[in-house]
């Protein structure tokens, strides 16, 4: 496959040395997940069935319950992948580094994917669910509504509140809660008014992702149905799986000149059963 290059990429004089590229959002799952980097295809989880205690009358007499146990499983099923062809006359005739620029973009592209992917499959996982008010991030009297009903969707579990709380938006959210900080309390406001859109909100670690993230699409195996949604919950309640990360190679080709790039990363998530319900499905009204 031949590659479309710039009629600008002769031995001229630049500007400068390096070629912009195209705007990125951040990459959020590795930061709410925890992370599982080795060579393990399927993670095993099983757990007890929850157990229930009685309270009586002081009598020394019990009854036998039986114990059960779930497996609970996660399957690393996904690859993503992008390969090219770069020949060497192509490298030649470039005068400044478009291989590095190339390479930094192609490696981008495929952690962008996975973390689709990921941020896509939790939603899905998750049990607990919230409908906001009419408006959803959107309309700054929403946001400390919508945060404080958050919060106590978690409250009061072991693998709660202290273990960190974390909110995915999308950036056309951003006005409401922009909007919130900058009329809240005292400190807090004057923090916001001077640098601008905080990451905390309510104990809340805010991340922002493009808008379109949270889809209703196919994602390699998973039919995601998230458009409209945005997701709420506990960090590392779910897995992200990601055996030994992005890998890259580069294959020389019978017949021509120059090297064959690929790029690929296999991943899987799983948000485990018996705390799904830390994660919250939100739908906007």
């Amino acid at each position: 496959m031949a590659n479309t290059l710039s009629t600008h990429t002769l031995r001229q004089r630049y500007f400068q040395s390096n070629l912009d590229v195209a705007l990125r959002s951040a990459l959020v799952a590795e930061k709410v997940c925890r992370v599982d980097r080795t060579d393990q295809k399927t993670l095993e989880n099983p757990y007890i069935t929850q157990q229930t205690a009685a309270i009586q009358a002081v009598a020394g007499t019990y009854s036998v319950s039986a114990m059960t146990t779930t497996d609970d499983t996660l399957t690393v099923s996904e690859e993503i992948i992008f390969g090219t062809h770069v020949f060497r006359f192509e490298e030649l005739t470039s005068n400044f580094n478009l291989m590095a620029d190339f390479m930094d973009d192609l490696t981008y592209s495929v952690a962008f994917k996975v973390d689709q992917y990921v941020l896509n499959k939790i939603l899905d996982d998750a049990t607990g669910a919230y409908t906001t008010p009419t408006g959803g991030f959107t309309t700054a009297a929403n946001v400390p509504v919508i945060c404080a009903n958050l919060i106590s969707k978690v409250a009061g579990y072991q693998s709660g509140i202290a273990n960190g709380l974390f909110l995915v938006i999308e950036n056309t959210d951003v006005v409401g809660f922009a909007q919130a900080q900058v009329s809240s309390g005292f400190s807090y406001a004057d923090a916001a008014l001077n640098n601008g859109f905080m990451a905390t909100y309510m104990g809340i670690d805010i991340y922002v992702v493009r808008s379109g993230l949270f889809t209703t699409a196919t994602l390699g195996t998973l039919s995601a149905t998230n458009s409209g949604h945005r997701l709420f919950g506990v960090k590392g309640i779910a897995t992200f799986a990601s055996p030994r990360g992005i890998q890259y190679e580069e294959k020389g080709v019978s017949g021509k000149t120059g090297k064959e790039i690929v790029v690929s990363a296999v991943c899987g998530a799983k948000c485990w059963t018996p705390k799904a319900g830390l994660l919250i499905d939100i739908t906007l009204a």
